[in-house]
């Protein structure tokens, strides 16, 4: 059946895409792997890593992981780095292993940290040196058996300095070391099929506790096909250049910039700290970048940067602005800088995450989260669940061979998500236009989107009503020219003497740095219905 969108396909772009292609990621990574063996696969702060070395470094993390941990085909191992070049040679051993990713903050405080690997039922974790400390004082609350600690330095030999890892993790391995015992062993292919998990890729809950999205290689397999389909010829395979400061551990970066790039036989280029915006300048500057993916307040914050638009981009071909909406501003001044508007995208975690995309062939610039990518259906629908008419407002509602597995033992949360015909739930509310282009208008869950991170105000009210000196509190997000929008916390207290930096103090305690609250204000009451919900419209106003 025809779609309104396939009239806005570029002429490269197919209705559908075979998901079924390839068996699984790991054969996609294989094949670059020896198609493109002397290319530059990855550079961390100027050391280079070729195709050849990615790939004889993680088979020997495979073997490692095989023959000393013992790990089996569908064991969760976490990871937990920063963009450094350790992650992406542990990501293909994992793969490679037949073992199930379980991608985390490296930022994450110990509550959420506790949570994840509980949840994940995971044994072993590879983790940054400076992350240490806040797994040792969960560790004995967890069931991981096995940690080994990744510095800053590791394959990249530039004596870079890490922070010391935690001394009371005592038995915990090196990432240098696991790589050599695993050199000493062969390793054993595995048999992986497409319905076998790939990721547990965690977004956050209206109940306050993050769930795992089951995301299979076939799902995998599918977004890098989509994504392949729709940039067509804007693609030069074996000469892309990606520069990449999204935190790999987040779904858009590890699927975009790691996953399609290496497939193409790009070059990505690790910003391990994209807040030292000089430093991210200067890197820029020694190559010929190609391709840019960002969140709008990276995009503008590199627009705001001294020395940035005296750098060549004659080489720019690809921008893409997703995790938050792209300001048309924004992308304004990125074109007169740069020459290229921003393509902004949408989608989640449980959609691996492509969901939809501006067409790459257009010059101009759409305040749209684009058309949908192929072989994927949208369905606006109300509360009935019906589809609603041409232009009006509905949930998106998606189907498609990237939508997950459902999340990770909670069939009850996957039951909420999922429509009676199988369409994904995304719980943010869009209309599309008469060729199209569909726009997110209202988000169903309240969610505030920090610098392209997904923060659920339930999560943050909970861990301040604990407070003995708070009555009861709500959040919201407001809009910010840093972070695209902030936390703004309303707290109603019992005690005089609770102040604003006590508050927020405890917030930074048990809350990852982006979802503590920029503003908080102390009111009376807090707004709500005859039913007792919070009325967050009314704290809008």
């Amino acid at each position: 059946m025809s779609k309104p969108w396939y009239s806005q396909y570029d002429k490269w772009t197919p209705h559908e895409i075979d998901a079924d292609k390839h068996k699984n990621v790991v054969e996609m990574l294989l094949y670059a792997g020896e198609r493109y063996a002397d290319n530059v696969a990855f550079s961390s702060f100027g050391s280079k890593k070729t195709y050849g070395d990615v790939m004889a470094l993680s088979e020997n993390f495979a073997a490692y992981l095989q023959n000393e941990l013992g790990l089996k085909k569908g064991d969760r191992v976490a990871l937990m780095t920063p963009n450094m070049m350790a992650f992406p040679v542990a990501m293909l051993g994992i793969l490679r292993a037949g073992c199930v990713q379980v991608n985390v903050n490296p930022m994450y405080t110990t509550r959420e940290l506790e949570h994840q690997l509980n949840d994940a039922d995971a044994e072993t974790i590879i983790v940054f040196s400076g992350s240490t400390g806040t797994l040792a004082d969960v560790i004995g609350s967890t069931n991981i058996k096995n940690v080994i600690v990744a510095a800053l330095d590791d394959l990249v030999d530039l004596g870079l300095t890490s922070p010391p890892t935690d001394e009371r993790l005592q038995d915990s391995s090196s990432f240098l070391d696991a790589i050599a015992a695993g050199s000493r062993t062969d390793f054993s292919d595995v048999e992986i099929n497409g319905d076998d998990l790939i990721f547990l890729q965690y977004t956050g809950g209206t109940t306050g506790l993050s769930k795992g999205a089951m995301l299979t290689h076939r799902n995998l397999v599918a977004n890098l096909l989509q994504f392949e389909a729709l940039i067509g010829e804007y693609a030069r395979p074996g000469e892309e250049v990606v520069i990449t400061a999204i935190p790999l551990y987040h779904i858009f970066a590890l699927m975009v910039n790691t996953l399609v790039y290496f497939h193409l036989g790009g070059t990505n280029v690790l910003i391990t700290d994209p807040r030292d915006m000089q430093a991210f300048v200067k890197e820029w500057s020694k190559w010929k970048v190609s391709v840019f993916t960002g969140v709008n307040t990276l995009y503008n914050g590199l627009l705001h940067t001294p020395g940035f638009a005296d750098l060549d981009f004659s080489s720019l071909r690809v921008s893409v602005g997703g995790g938050a909406a792209i300001q048309q501003a924004v992308s304004d001044q990125w074109k007169k800088v740069t020459g290229r508007h921003i393509k902004e995208g949408y989608g989640l975690s449980e959609t691996s995450p492509i969901l939809t995309v501006n067409p790459f062939g257009r010059e101009d610039f759409k305040c749209s989260i684009g058309i949908p990518a192929p072989s994927t259906d949208i369905s606006l629908r109300n509360e009935d669940g019906d589809v609603v008419a041409q232009g009006e407002r509905g949930e998106l509602c998606v189907k498609g061979p990237q939508v997950m597995k459902g999340y990770w033992r909670r069939e009850d949360a996957t039951a909420e998500v999922m429509t009676d015909d199988g369409y994904f739930r995304t719980g943010d509310i869009a209309t599309m236009d008469e060729d199209g282009f569909f726009r997110i208008v209202d988000r169903l869950k309240d969610m505030i989107i920090v610098s392209g991170f997904k923060v659920f105000p339930n999560e943050i009210e909970a861990e301040v009503a604990a407070m003995e000196q708070v009555l009861e509190c709500a959040c919201i997000g407001v809009p910010d020219k840093k972070t695209g929008e902030a936390v703004k916390l309303f707290v109603v207290r019992d005690d005089d003497e609770l102040t604003v930096e006590i508050v927020r103090e405890h917030c930074r305690k048990c809350l990852v740095a982006y979802k503590v609250p920029r503003h908080i204000v102390f009111i009376d009451e807090i707004p709500k219905s005859t039913v007792g919900k919070i009325l967050r419209r009314e704290l809008r106003d």
